[in-house]
Formats: C-alpha cells, sequence, structure tokens
C-alpha cells in the first residue's frame, strides 16, 4: 500500500513538472540586427530554455515589422529590446486591445543621446562638462579643414539624430561661439573621429549615442546644457526638421522595453516574470559591446561569455531552482 501511495505521489509530482514544462511550450524570440538586441535574444533563449524548460527558438527580427508582427499575427512571443518611442501608439493599441504586455525595460537607462567631450578633458578642466565652459574654450576644439572655425562634430546626413543634433546647434547658439557643424559621413566616420582623437589625447566634441561599443571603449562625458529636459518641445520642435525656433534641452531618454505577446506571458508567468526583470544599465551594456566587437563576438559567443563572468547580475532575474539548472547547462558547455 506505501508502495503504490509513494509511486501515486512520485506520478503527480513527475505529472506536475510536465505540466509546468508544458506550459511554456514553444517560445520564439526575435533576434534584431543590432549587437545589444542580439546578445539579450541569446541570453534570454539560453535562460528560458534552461531554467524555465522552454522550447525557444530565435527568428529574424527588426523594429517595426516585429512590433507589427507581435500585434496583428501574435509572433514572435517576445521582442527583447524594442525601442517603443519608434511605434508607441501601435504598442499601446497592442497593450489597449490585451495583444501585447510591456514586460519592463530592457534598458534601464533607455536610449542616450546627448553632445560628448573626452573624459580626459573634463579630467583637466571641469567646466568642459557644461556647453557653458565648451563656448568659453571653443578654440580648444580645431576645426580639421578651416582653421578660423572650431569644430562640432554632428550626425551623418540622413540619420533622423542629423535634425535634432542640427536643431540644438542652432538652439546652443554654438556658431556664434565659432563652431561649424561638421557632417562625419558615416556612423564609421563619426566613431573613427572619437576614437581618433582619443589615439591623440585630442580636443573633440560631438553628437554621439548609447549604448554603444564606442561608449564602452572610450570614456566620455555628456555634456549638460543647464537647460533640464524640455520633452514636449524636444518632441514637437528639436526632433522636426521645420523647427524655425529651437530651445536648447537636453535630450530626453529613449524609452526601450522588453514586449511579449499576451498569450505567452499568460501561459508561462514565470518565465515572462524573468523578463520583466532582466535589464541592463547602459554603462553595462557599453562595456558588453566594446567586448564584442574587440573580440569580433556574435550574439551567441557574447552571451555565452556574459552568464560566466555576471552570474550575481543573472541570478538575480531568476528563481533559485531555475539559477541553478542554468549552472549545471553553463558547466556542460
Amino acid at each position: 500500500m506505501k508502495l503504490l501511495i509513494g509511486a501515486g505521489l512520485l506520478l503527480a509530482g513527475f505529472s506536475a513538472s510536465t505540466v509546468a514544462a508544458e506550459s511554456c511550450g514553444s517560445v520564439t524570440i526575435a533576434d534584431m540586427n543590432w549587437n545589444s538586441a542580439s546578445l539579450m535574444a541569446h541570453v534570454d533563449r539560453f535562460i528560458l530554455e534552461h531554467g524555465y524548460d522552454c522550447d525557444a527558438e530565435l527568428v529574424p527580427g527588426d523594429t517595426m515589422p516585429t512590433g507589427t508582427s507581435m500585434t496583428e499575427k501574435g509572433e514572435p512571443d517576445i521582442a527583447p529590446e524594442l525601442w517603443s518611442n519608434s511605434m508607441k501608439a501601435a504598442l499601446e493599441q497592442g497593450v489597449a486591445e490585451k495583444r501585447l504586455r510591456i514586460a519592463g525595460k530592457s534598458l534601464s537607462d533607455g536610449g542616450e543621446e546627448g553632445y560628448w567631450v573626452p573624459q580626459y578633458l573634463v579630467d583637466r578642466d571641469p567646466s568642459l562638462a557644461t556647453i557653458r565652459g565648451i563656448k568659453a574654450n571653443a578654440k580648444l576644439f580645431e576645426h580639421p579643414e578651416n582653421p578660423d572655425k572650431s569644430g562640432f562634430m554632428g550626425c551623418p546626413a540622413g540619420w533622423n539624430c542629423q535634425i535634432t543634433s542640427g536643431n540644438l546647434f542652432r538652439a546652443l547658439n554654438l556658431d556664434d561661439a565659432g563652431f561649424e557643424l561638421i557632417d562625419p559621413g558615416s556612423g564609421a566616420g563619426l566613431a573613427g573621429a572619437i576614437a581618433k582623437a582619443y589615439e591623440r589625447g585630442e580636443p573633440w566634441f560631438g553628437y554621439y549615442w548609447a549604448p554603444t561599443a564606442v561608449l564602452g571603449k572610450y570614456k566620455m562625458v555628456k555634456v549638460d546644457f543647464e537647460s533640464g529636459v524640455d520633452e514636449e518641445h524636444y518632441i514637437n520642435c528639436i526632433s522636426k526638421d521645420d523647427c524655425e525656433n529651437p530651445k536648447p534641452t537636453m535630450y530626453p531618454p529613449s524609452p526601450v522595453h522588453t514586449v511579449t505577446t499576451e498569450s505567452f506571458a499568460g501561459r508561462a508567468p514565470e518565465a515572462y516574470a524573468y523578463l520583466s526583470r532582466r535589464s541592463f544599465a547602459n554603462a553595462e551594456m557599453n562595456q558588453l559591446l566594446a567586448w564584442m566587437e574587440e573580440n569580433q563576438a556574435d550574439g551567441a559567443v557574447a552571451m555565452e561569455h556574459f552568464l560566466r563572468n555576471n552570474e550575481s547580475k543573472w541570478s538575480a532575474w531568476v528563481s533559485k531552482e531555475a539559477a541553478a539548472r542554468i549552472k549545471r547547462a553553463l558547466d556542460r558547455i
């Protein structure tokens, strides 16, 4: 009789664990075509597969098509890094209609933009961390082609940030201080200008964004416009090509979220809870992106590097039981 009872309890326990595993089922994760998102997608796949018994699969993705497909077709199940301002209205509608759920911030600081100078300049003169100090020392920032002007490195032509960086250049009256706006020609040209200045220890002043490998490799300071953030003016004027009267404002952070389908969140609450806790600060992501670039690593390699070297970080995102399973899976690689 005891054996039968024991067998019954064992069978019940097995059935419960099977149901728990099956409740997650097949999960599709968007692997976006930029490094931070690809790293997150691979981390999510490994943790969901080994920590929560999900049958996780990566599928190609990009912001607009992924967000649209999740809303209209219910797939993929997860977008690990969605820059939500780019399709804010559609996402809000998807949430209101209970098709989508916002799990949390994948980048806790949000996407970050600004005007930057190298850390070594601020170490020498702390006033250079402010726009007032930059203007007072404009002659430090030599123009590469015009000795009568100071150089401000803007955003490449055709990029959205060309509009915002140009409007803020006007709002801050940098031309009156002697600056000329320089088009770097490409993203590589902009990154190369920072690298060149850093290698020579020279002054540099210009636009950049985070998280990026560049800001992970080169310590830069975001210049304070001493204006605060006027998000309404930024949206209604600074971000517009026809902004007639731009006023100074710091860039507002761009919200970057992990988004899931409502069906996934409902059937796999523990896995969803992990996604709601999984988040990276920009400083952390900058360092990871720099490591990826230096080691020519893709998302899969970077995932293993992150999980092996940041156990205290990722283990806080998951249950103790899931953490133990993930560690065992790492040991088998």
